[in-house]
């Protein structure tokens, strides 16, 4: 108990924390607006892969730092585009899209890492995103931009759903469509519209990577990041804000089994440790989403004019 209160402590680990809430916050966002507006999106896995690819090779071929996490949110709008083309304009299953969705951006993104580095055996590096020093605020002066951009994208989003008549449209479109399309709105396009944007936050979430918590592209560097994310949208209860606490929670976790398999007393095999955040997340998640309310229009196909 004094090693966990000692770890608990030390402002290093709360900025571990910190560092791998950030690209759970993003992916968990990304598949908040697609869930609200009515579309699982299971290619979250391989967009943030694609993302991650995207943005470091931009970095890497000399284009600045921000250009190159605009180019994962473009890879991921890109993807998010295909998706809706599947799921929205043709009506097909949104399982099997997101998960081809998936397989597909992973394997062009592996593909063009082959392409662009044959005979490399260590992954090339970039300089990342620099440490925000000059922020007068303990344990987020050590972070870097896209961690800011994550936390200030809560509210933001937040605002977006319950404040604006764009949010509300989204939202409508997730409950109720055919109410939706009497009250005069696209639901095909309002669909379109937030899993573009959702997969966009996704892109970003897998530059994070790259650009700001390492500097190289690396195969199975995503690592189920992705799944995660769609796990946490169901315990935030479609929330932005308990978004944010469920993304802190699990990062909680890992950090706190990465500080108990690096001490000296650790008697427990390391397996041990490496399940922890997921048995205690799934263990958070079982308790909190027997109770949650999902988006009545979730993973049902809409044509317009059916009732």
């Amino acid at each position: 108990m004094s090693e966990i209160l000692d770890i608990l402590g030390n402002a290093a680990f709360w900025v571990a924390v910190l560092r791998i809430a950030s690209p759970l916050i993003l992916g968990t966002l990304g598949v908040l607006l697609c869930e609200r507006a009515g579309v699982l999106n299971l290619g979250i896995e391989g967009i943030m892969v694609a993302g991650a690819f995207a943005g470091w090779l931009a970095v890497y071929l000399g284009w600045p730092l921000w250009m190159g996490v605009a180019v994962a949110a473009l890879t991921g709008m890109a993807f998010g585009l295909l998706h809706a083309f599947l799921t929205v304009g043709l009506a097909l299953s949104q399982h099997v899209s997101g998960l081809g969705i998936t397989m597909l951006a992973t394997a062009l993104s592996y593909y063009g890492y082959r392409v662009s580095f044959p005979k490399v055996t260590t992954p090339p590096t970039v300089t990342p995103f620099a440490p925000m020093d000059w922020l007068p605020v303990p344990v987020l002066n050590a972070q870097t931009p896209l961690t800011l951009l994550a936390l200030l994208l809560v509210p933001l989003i937040a605002y977006l759903l319950y404040r604006t008549p764009a949010g509300l449209a989204l939202r409508m479109v997730g409950e109720n469509p055919q109410a939706a399309e009497g009250q005069g709105l696209s639901v095909a396009r309002t669909r379109t519209a937030a899993i573009v944007a959702g997969s966009a936050l996704m892109g970003v979430a897998g530059s994070f990577l790259t650009l700001s918590a390492f500097n190289a592209f690396f195969f199975n560097m995503v690592n189920g990041r992705g799944w995660i994310c769609v796990a946490l949208v169901v315990f935030a209860s479609w929330r932005p804000g308990k978004a944010l606490l469920g993304a802190l929670l699990f990062a909680f976790f890992d950090a706190l089994q990465l500080r108990l398999q690096q001490s000296g007393d650790a008697v427990l095999p390391y397996q041990l440790y490496l399940m922890l955040p997921y048995v205690l997340s799934i263990v958070a998640l079982v308790v909190v989403a027997r109770k949650a309310a999902y988006p009545q229009a979730l993973m049902k196909p809409y044509r317009k004019g059916e009732r």
